[in-house]
């Protein structure tokens, strides 16, 4: 039996949030009234709340061991707890309740240069991050090479690493996380930053720390498929607390019910959205070619669909862009539609709009259920991210013209042209 290398025990992390109160005109009575009163309940004995703090727990009642060697995907929705579990692992944060126990040195990749310092090079910050994990400069040395390889980044080697592209960061964060042998690797949501080929090989890489290499990984994505292939165990959790452990299937199953139930929630009553409010997106309506509204599509059908937002600058929307991930009824990400990948960019939106229109041309969807995910940026700045908005079903239709469809195992997508002849 592997041995036990992380053993988690009721852990809890509290944080208070304060809201502030819309100004009023205080007269500098009430200042002093509102002071004797408080100076009273002090003196007896009586607890003063503060109505502009409340306090919320990003973890409650968290239990769980991880075995050496072990790759445990954490999944969960936005504002679950999972970044902040990994902070805890990682000794960035203090639990308020409960207590870990870790055996050996863990390296983490939380986010775009986590223990990166901006003004160091590239070759700098190798050194000083194998410092930081224990590795002596010997050691470091040993690794250098394998850990340049892996990033690709030798040109700018001797670069600050403040001139780097996301990407390149990642690529150096990872190669530097996963080459210097600590014990356990914790990896969040950070990789989706680069370009497919090089997650698929840091997803290779972990494998590989796992299963050759005997060491734990703790892996954080939303990318269901990636957990699938990745780990064999994970963990689910849901406000704070471990929903459930074990199997990966049956924890992803799980977690994609309770997406689908999101999906379902007027977009104005969300809660779990992340983004600086510029705009929040508050309905969906789908639209058939008559401009009739319609609960769901048939495949090669024209669709447009219509968010209407709030616009909470009460200004016109600067260097917009707006990105829609359409997964399917497994979790697999299928599709991902952006502004940036068009010809015809949205620079700016008026302050008089409040509704987009997207149109998509002969839907290519195979009959099925499928959850969309919506990311919105103003000026480079996250405004509006809903993880699982909303829902929509594809019905059979006759996309082809023959009156034929494919077998739903065969894949969610069908191409629009293609010809077949035979070669004289």
């Amino acid at each position: 039996m592997s041995e036990t290398i992380i053993k988690v025990e009721n852990l809890g992390k509290k944080y208070i949030i304060g809201h502030q109160q819309q100004e009023k005109y205080t007269a500098l009575r009430d200042v002093l009234a509102n002071g004797v009163k408080s100076l009273g309940k002090r003196l007896s004995g009586k607890s003063v709340a503060n109505p502009n703090l409340e306090e919320f727990w990003a973890l409650k009642d968290v239990s769980f061991e991880v075995k050496q060697g072990e790759v445990i995907g954490i999944i969960g929705r936005n504002g679950a707890g999972k970044s902040t579990l990994l902070k805890i692992l990682s000794r960035i944060t203090e639990p308020t309740t409960g207590k870990i126990k870790i055996k050996g040195r863990v390296a983490s990749l939380l986010e775009v240069g986590t223990g990166f310092h901006p003004e160091l090079t590239g070759r700098e910050n190798i050194f000083l991050n194998g410092a930081i994990l224990g590795m002596s400069k010997a050691e470091i040395k040993k690794k250098f090479d394998e850990i340049v390889a892996f990033a690709e980044v030798e040109k700018f080697l001797d670069t600050p690493v403040k001139r780097y592209s996301s990407g390149m960061y990642v690529r150096l964060a990872f190669a530097v996380a996963a080459h210097l042998e600590p014990e356990i690797l914790v990896v969040d949501e950070v990789l989706a930053v680069g370009d497919a080929a090089f997650q698929k090989k840091c997803l290779g890489k972990m494998g590989d720390v796992a299963t050759k290499e005997g060491r734990t990984v703790l892996f954080v994505s939303h990318n269901m498929e990636a957990v699938s292939n990745l780990c064999k165990k994970a963990i689910l959790l849901k406000h704070g607390k471990v929903i459930l452990e074990g199997n990966t299937f049956d924890a992803i199953q799980r977690y994609i019910q309770d997406s689908i139930s999101y999906s379902q929630t007027s977009l104005d009553k969300r809660k779990d959205r992340k983004g600086d409010g510029k705009i929040r997106f508050t309905s969906v309506n789908f639209q058939n070619k008559q401009g009739q509204s319609v609960n769901c599509f048939a495949t090669g059908q024209d669709v447009k669909l219509i968010l209407s937002y709030t616009n909470k600058i009460n200004n016109r929307l600067k260097n917009f862009r707006l990105d829609l991930g359409i997964s399917n009824h497994v979790g697999q990400r299928i599709t991902w539609l952006s502004t940036e990948m068009v010809k015809e960019k949205i620079t700016y939106i008026p302050k008089e709009n409040n509704q987009i229109e997207i149109f998509i041309e002969k839907i290519p969807l195979t009959p099925g259920k499928y959850i969309a995910t919506i990311y919105c940026e103003i000026n480079a700045s996250l405004a509006d991210w809903i993880e699982d908005a909303f829902s929509f079903e594809i019905q059979a239709g006759d996309f082809y013209g023959t009156g034929k469809l494919p077998p739903l195992t065969q894949g969610n997508f069908l191409i629009n042209s293609f010809q077949i002849s035979e070669k004289k």
